[in-house]
Order: structure tokens, then C-alpha cells, then sequence
């Protein structure tokens, strides 16, 4: 039975552990398991434990064997009158690591066992209180014939055979890990700001080694990036990285030991991207930064994820800016935020940054928890500047240092730093949707006032919501180009609100939103003119960028409602193209037009119902015109863009390739293919063949290229994945399902593999005129695949339901498909919690 847990029934824990002791003998069918865990009463209220799966051998208090009986289902309580005030738990439990397919809780990776227990995973391990709020200090034993045993926390003993750790930090059963396998070390260390030693290691499997110095480079300067920017210094002996190949997320942040998904891990330039090595250095970043945002100070209860997630995914933008280019990140980031959450919010599965209530919170791992929790910390950032937010930031480290914290401690936590009432500001966590901003521009006599209003569409559960705070960043430009007015931070707390600029010599164009200061959507009144204005003169970049994204954009709608567009684009690209400043990466940006599933999102905005097949014709038509009208200089910058000596994963580097194959993907729809050939069979780097690659597969020319590149790669898995993503992402949509089944079919498809699945089934879903193939083929393959792993891990499949949460928008056919299939999904026997809670809400977008 499907249970719902509500916010307003969250509890405290009537019990506090003053120390964890686990024992671990590991096999691969028959581990066993010792808990002794040592509780004090601090409330009133029963003892209640989780467990999931389990064979209980042994219960005892205090060493007097209990009833086994207490251990039916997923619920051990034992009555709090039958309780002293201090106690001994234990339990002796038996698990099957080797049939854990779902990977939650202990299981097996090529034969190493490795654990993930976010966010309810511990109870498959142990009988525990599996909730974040309860946090306690762990020894863990180890008995294994592997050679590497692993926990959290520092070693206490190695030996032959058994390994015992300690974690001297209370943390949540969350944050529990154990890996023990045949692994090899590549090690460094650190010393940190107050002079402590700590030593560093990346495991990985034999023969790996070489692939493993980034990912500790990036560890290193994630160090030091955190003693800098936020003064927190990390506080163990060790700090280890592991490896794994079977991983449903891609890393976990478990105290010292943090277990990741090893396409986050190993890179060379032979096998990796550079958006690899960068995603690389994020996530490694990321999960360190955790130690202190999100181990240290960990959230209340799974309401609260944002808490962590929010927080520290905005410290990992803030570090890889600082690491590469702050204006190219930033517009990265607004395009994945508009990617992933502004369609999440516009459809079924929306829900506030803070939901109040959930089914499954494995569900809830979402870009509105991810992203928009970040966007929300950056507008708290943006409204009280630089110096606010870093004395917030040291009183949120010192006053909340090992506990387990609400969104309501964070904002008073601002308040109190800066003295600024941020009750309003709090609807960002618990408001779903995306406002709408709209702006209306009157000119008088100098005097330019702009008058704004706000709205957000009725999402599931809340029809109506109240305005929002919102800092509108803006600047002025001149008809000359010149910037008359610097960027001014407005701040909006009405629904409709006008701000006037007085003295002005001659009408402006406003430059709205700079940095993407909040998570809006926009609705103005601009000229093609004007937005040319603003792409070839405005002094902040992402403006610059948005003005011609939107350029691009009502070019391509234009094409796809049946009608022109797209001169003033091709023109304000030959400015670009001649401009010799322009930063590579910036101009790579610029030329890269807006993507299939955003031109359907802003079409259905505007109440009309987007057509895949015409919005994918649109966009090929219009990319062969540009390549067309600028061929001289786009061959030009292709040729000159060549990056000179060995492969550098640095960010110089990889701009110019950025630039290099956005050059190459337009030049391809006019020489049938021939430049990407030849850079197919002379790169020397990952990044540029994957690149000529998706250029031959987008013209049918792919066969030997997908051959060479199989022979190649056959036996790394990791590239592979690669190969399996590419093929059905960039082949014609008429061909995209039909490519999918044959690929389906192969041996080497490891649909077990969670890597594996999504690259070939996430790659249809992003081939959007595919996936929306008229006939339902695309949905009919997609939910066959998730109707046969459902029952082997029910986490990833849920999470991939997503690719249908758009499925009303479309026309009469398409969703009389996608409800079909949807509805076989749904009525599968034994469908899992997991899957049955997504299905469901998105069927009810359709009610």
C-alpha cells in the first residue's frame, strides 16, 4: 500500500544514539550484518525501527533476546514502556548483496561490494531509524577476503582480512559507507589552512590508474577553493573517492568515503569530453563541498533536501566559475535550469523547491530541488550582496554544526545576519511553478518607466499563489551601444510594480535580467533590432547571449507555425563571426540555437500546439541557411579554432574546440558530411571525434565511423555508453526508434547497467521529433524498456518516467499514444512504488 507522508506530521525522534557499531562479514549471497546501537531516551514515544529485506537472526536489549516475531515487515517497535532510559539495541541480520539489483542499501558491482543509502537505503542493511535527523557517531568492522575494506571516518585497523573504521562526526544512517573490493589507489594529499595532513585517494579497478588524476586534481582544488570562498576546512585523516560502475545516481557524499558513479571519475583525452572533465570537476566538488553543506549540517527530515542540495549545487557553480569561465557557466546553467526545471514546473510532476508531502522521495531528487534550489540561494545572495551573504554563511556554519536543519533555520538564519524580513522571500520554497514576468516600457520626455507584473500558473495542489519576491537585475543601453545605466537591481514585491529613470538623453533599450538574476520566464515587447542591439553591445554577458538566443528563437517558431524568419539573426551571426574578441566558448553559445524541446515549450506557452516533425525542420532549414550565408567565415574560424599541441583539459582548451565543432555542426549541413570525416579519423582527442561523430551520424554517413569507434572501444565501458547515447540522440527521426532496437538488441546492451540504459533510452527520449514520433513508436519503445526494468531497479525507472511529463501538450494522436502506453505501464503487475507514484501523476496531467 501506497503510504503519503505529509510535512505537517513530521515528528521528532523520541530517542538519541550516542555510538553505532556495526560488523560486517561479507559474502556475496549471505552477509551478515551485527548492529549494537546505544540509545537514550529524549521523548516520549515507542522505539520504532526500519528494515527492508532482511532475514533476522538475533534481536536483544541490553543482551535479552527479543520476540523475532518484532521483525515482521518493514517496522520493528518495541513499546516505550518496555524500555529504559539507556540501552543497548542489537541485531544480527542476514542480506543477499548479490541480488540487490536495485542498488539500494549494500549490493554487488563486478563483484565489489559498495553501498548507496540515500535517501532510505540503510534499512536494506541493518534495523535502523533511517532518518536524517537521527545522527550518531559509527565504528564499523569489515571481514572480507578483499584485499581493500573501506568505511567512513579514519581507519582504526587494517589487517589481514578485516579492516575497522571510525567516525568520530554523529551523522545520519544516510550517510553510511562500505566498499571492499580488489581496487588499486592512485594517492596525494593535503594540507589544510590550519596546518592538518590529509591523505587522498582515488580507488579504482586495476588499470584504471591512468584515468584518475583528474578527478584528484579536482579534489585538490575543491579543497582549497572551500578554505577560500567559505572558510570551511575539512576534518578527517582521509579522504577517499571510490569508483563504481553500477551506480543509479552519479556520487554520493558520504562522510570521507564518497562513492561515485566511475563516469564521474576516469577521464583521458582519448576517452573522455570536455564537458566530461568538466561535469568531472563539479560533482567532485560538489560531493566535497557536502562535507559541510549537507554532512555537518544535514536536513530534518527529506522535506528539507533542498537544504543540502540547493545550497551546495549553487557552491559548485560558484566553483567552477571561478575555475573557468564565470559568463559561459552562468548561461550553462540557465540553460539547464530551463532544460530540466522549467519543464518540470509548466507540467504534472511540478512541486515547490520545499514540497509537504511525497510518496516516494527517491522521486523528489529533482532539477526543482537541484537547480531551482540553487537559483533561490542566488537571489538570497543577489538581495543581501556579497558581505550579507558571507556573514549569514558563518553564522550558519557556526550556530547549526552538527544538526539536522530546516529551510525555516536557513532564512533566520539571514535574518538575523542582515536584519532583513524574509517572510515574503520563503515563497520561493514552498511556491511551485515559474512566475512570469512581463514588462511594459513607456517613454516620455526622457523619463523611462517600466511597469512589471507578475503571475504563476496554477500548479498541482496550489491554484493560486501570491507574488514573489523577485530581484530584477537590469542595465541600459543606448541606440549608439554605449551603456547608460550600469546594472541596477530591482527589487519586486507586488504584483504589479513600475520603476521610473529619469534625465535620460534618448530612448534606451533595457537590458532585462542580467545574470538571469531570478527564475522567470519573460514577456516583453523587443524588436529584432533592439535584440541586435543588445547581442552585439550589451555589456553583460548572458544578456548579450539571451538577446540572441531570443532571436533565434522567434525565428524558429516563426518557421514552425508555417511562417519566415530568421534574417536578423543571420545577420546579428555575422557580426559575431567577424568579431575577433569574442570569447570562443561565448561565440560556440551563440551559434548553437535553441534546442528542439524549448522552441515546443515556448510554442505551447503561446497556446499553441507544437508539431516535432515541422519544429525539426525548422531547425535543420535554418541551421543549413546560416551555414549557407556565412560558409567563408565559419570554415575560417573552423580551420583557425584547431587547438595546438597535446589535449589539455583546461578551459582555454576547450572553448576553442566548443567554438571548433559549433562550427563544424553548421558546415555539416552543407558538405554532406566531409569535414566531419576527416576530423573523425584525425582527431586525437574524445571531445573532437565524439563531435564529428554525431555530425556523420545527422547525415547518414556513420557506418564505418560507428564500426571503427566500436572496435576501438569495445571493451571500455564507459565510452561505449557513448556509442549506444549518440546513435539514437542524432539519427533522422524517422530512423531514431528502428536504430534503438537493433542497439537494443546487442549483446554488449547491459540493461542492468544503469549507465548503459540511460544512454540508450535517455538518448531516444532526447531526440524530441523521435521520442514524439506520430505513430507512438518512440513511447511504445521507451515504456516496453521501463515495463522490463522496473522490476530489477525501480529508481531508475521511475526517474526516467519523466521524458513523458510534456505528453498533453501535443495533439490529439500523440496523446491518445502516449496514453496508451502510459496506461500499459500503470496496469503492469507488481509495478513498484517507485514507478507507480510517477506514472500516475503524470497520467493525471492528462485528467
Amino acid at each position: 500500500m501506497t503510504v503519503t507522508q505529509y510535512l505537517a506530521d513530521w515528528r521528532p525522534y523520541p530517542y538519541e544514539i550516542a555510538e553505532t557499531r556495526l560488523e560486517f562479514d561479507l559474502a556475496p549471497r549471505t552477509t551478515r550484518v551485527r548492529s549494537q546501537i546505544d540509545f537514550r531516551r529524549k521523548g516520549a514515544g515507542d522505539l520504532v525501527l526500519d528494515g527492508a529485506g532482511l532475514r533476522t537472526l538475533a534481536l536483544a536489549i541490553d543482551g535479552k533476546p527479543l520476540d523475532l516475531a518484532l521483525a515482521q515487515g518493514e517496522r520493528l517497535a518495541i513499546p516505550a514502556a518496555d524500555l529504559p532510559d539507556a540501552f543497548t539495541f542489537s541485531a544480527e541480520v542476514e542480506i543477499d548483496p548479490e541480488a540487490n539489483t536495485a542498488l539500494e542499501g549494500l549490493y554487488l558491482s563486478g563483484g565489489m561490494f559498495c553501498t548507496q543509502c540515500e535517501a532510505e537505503g540503510f534499512r536494506h542493511i541493518t534495523w535502523y531509524p533511517d532518518r536524517p535527523d537521527v545522527m550518531a557517531p559509527f565504528r564499523v568492522t569489515i571481514r572480507s577476503d578483499k584485499p581493500v575494506l573501506l568505511s567512513n571516518g579514519n581507519p582504526v585497523s587494517q589487517g589481514a582480512g578485516q579492516a575497522v573504521w571510525h567516525d568520530p562526526w554523529p551523522k545520519p544512517a544516510y550517510l553510511f559507507a562500505l566498499v571492499a573490493g580488489d581496487l588499486v589507489a592512485v594517492p596525494d594529499g593535503f594540507t589544510t589552512m590550519s596546518g592538518r595532513k590529509v591523505a587522498l585517494n582515488v580507488w579504482v579497478r586495476p588499470g584504471d590508474q591512468d584515468r584518475a588524476g583528474y578527478a584528484m586534481e579536482s579534489l585538490i582544488r575543491s579543497m582549497k577553493w572551500d578554505e577560500e570562498a567559505y572558510g570551511r576546512e575539512y576534518d578527517l585523516d582521509v579522504f577517499n573517492i571510490v569508483a563504481v560502475d553500477d551506480f543509479n545516481m552519479g556520487a554520493m557524499e558520504n562522510k570521507g568515503l564518497n562513492i561515485f558513479n566511475s563516469k564521474l571519475v576516469l577521464a583521458s583525452a582519448e576517452t573522455a569530453t570536455d564537458g566530461d572533465y568538466e561535469r568531472i570537476e563539479g560533482v567532485i566538488g560538489h560531493e566535497y563541498f557536502h562535507n559541510w553543506t549537507g554532512n555537518r549540517i544535514t536536513c530534518r527530515d527529506w522535506f528539507q533536501l533542498c537544504l543540502k542540495e540547493g545550497l551546495t549545487v549553487f557552491r559548485d557553480q560558484q566553483f567552477t566559475s571561478d575555475m573557468r569561465s564565470a559568463a559561459v557557466k552562468r548561461i550553462h546553467d540557465v540553460q539547464t535550469l530551463r532544460a530540466r526545471q522549467f519543464r518540470e514546473d509548466a507540467g504534472p510532476l511540478a512541486h515547490p523547491p520545499r514540497p509537504d508531502h511525497y510518496q516516494e522521495i527517491n522521486n523528489f531528487y529533482t532539477a526543482t530541488v537541484y537547480e531551482k534550489g540553487a537559483e533561490v540561494i542566488g537571489m538570497l545572495k543577489r538581495l543581501v550582496g556579497d558581505d550579507g551573504y558571507r556573514k549569514a554563511l558563518d553564522l550558519y556554519f557556526d550556530r547549526h554544526d552538527g544538526q539536522a536543519c530546516t529551510i525555516e533555520d536557513w532564512i533566520k538564519v539571514f535574518e538575523d545576519a542582515t536584519g532583513r524580513d524574509l517572510t515574503q522571500f520563503s515563497r520561493w520554497y514552498t511556491d511551485a511553478g515559474t512566475p512570469r514576468l512581463s514588462l511594459a516600457e513607456d517613454w516620455r520626455d526622457g523619463t523611462l518607466t517600466l511597469s512589471f507584473r507578475q503571475e504563476t500558473a496554477p500548479t498541482p495542489g496550489q491554484p493560486e499563489k501570491p507574488p514573489r519576491v523577485i530581484p530584477i537585475a537590469l542595465g541600459l543601453i543606448g541606440p549608439n551601444g554605449d551603456e547608460v545605466l550600469p546594472t541596477t537591481v530591482l527589487e519586486m514585491t507586488e504584483a504589479e510594480q513600475s520603476f521610473r529613470f529619469d534625465g535620460l538623453g534618448a530612448r534606451p533599450v533595457v537590458s532585462l535580467l542580467r545574470g538571469f538574476s531570478a527564475p522567470v520566464t519573460v514577456s516583453r515587447e523587443i524588436a529584432a533590432d533592439e535584440q541586435a542591439l543588445l547581442l552585439a553591445h550589451d555589456t553583460d554577458a548572458y544578456a548579450r547571449w539571451q538577446a540572441g538566443h531570443d532571436l533565434a528563437l522567434d525565428a524558429l517558431i516563426a518557421r514552425a507555425t508555417g511562417g519566415e524568419g530568421g534574417a536578423e539573426f543571420g545577420r546579428a551571426i555575422g557580426g559575431l563571426l567577424d568579431d575577433a574578441e569574442a570569447d570562443p566558448a561565448f561565440a560556440a553559445l551563440c551559434l548553437s540555437l535553441p534546442g528542439e524541446e524549448e522552441i515546443a515549450t515556448t510554442i505551447a506557452t503561446r497556446g499553441d500546439i507544437p508539431d516535432p516533425d515541422a519544429i525539426h525542420a525548422a531547425r535543420e532549414a535554418l541551421a543549413r541557411n546560416i551555414a549557407l550565408a556565412h560558409e567563408p567565415a565559419l570554415a575560417r574560424l573552423y580551420d583557425a579554432m584547431q587547438t595546438p599541441g597535446p589535449y589539455r583539459p583546461d578551459a582555454e582548451g576547450a572553448a576553442r574546440r566548443s567554438l571548433r565543432l559549433a562550427c563544424l555542426g553548421l558546415l555539416s549541413r552543407i558538405d554532406g558530411g566531409a569535414r566531419a570525416e576527416a576530423l573523425f579519423g584525425a582527431a586525437s582527442n574524445m571531445t573532437e571525434r565524439q563531435g564529428a561523430l554525431e555530425c556523420l551520424i545527422a547525415n547518414g554517413k556513420d557506418s564505418e565511423a560507428l564500426a571503427a569507434f566500436a572496435r576501438e572501444f569495445a571493451a571500455n565501458r564507459l565510452v561505449m555508453d557513448k556509442w549506444f547515447m549518440v546513435q539514437p540522440l542524432r539519427a533522422a527521426p524517422g530512423q531514431a526508434v528502428a536504430r534503438a532496437r537493433d542497439l537494443a538488441a546487442r549483446p554488449d546492451f547491459d540493461w542492468k547497467n544503469p549507465n548503459r540504459f540511460r544512454a540508450l533510452i535517455g538518448g531516444l527520449g532526447a531526440n524530441h521529433a523521435a521520442f514524439h514520433a506520430a505513430d507512438g513508436s518512440g513511447y511504445d519503445f521507451i515504456v516496453d524498456w521501463l515495463m522490463r526494468l522496473d522490476p530489477v531497479n525501480p529508481q531508475t525507472t521511475a526517474r526516467m518516467c519523466s521524458a513523458f511529463e510534456t505528453w498533453t501538450r501535443y495533439d490529439a494522436g500523440r496523446q491518445a499514444h502516449a496514453r496508451a502506453a502510459l496506461g500499459r505501464l500503470a496496469a503492469m503487475p507488481g509495478l513498484s512504488r517507485n514507478t507507480s507514484e510517477m506514472v500516475t501523476r503524470i497520467l493525471a496531467g492528462g485528467a
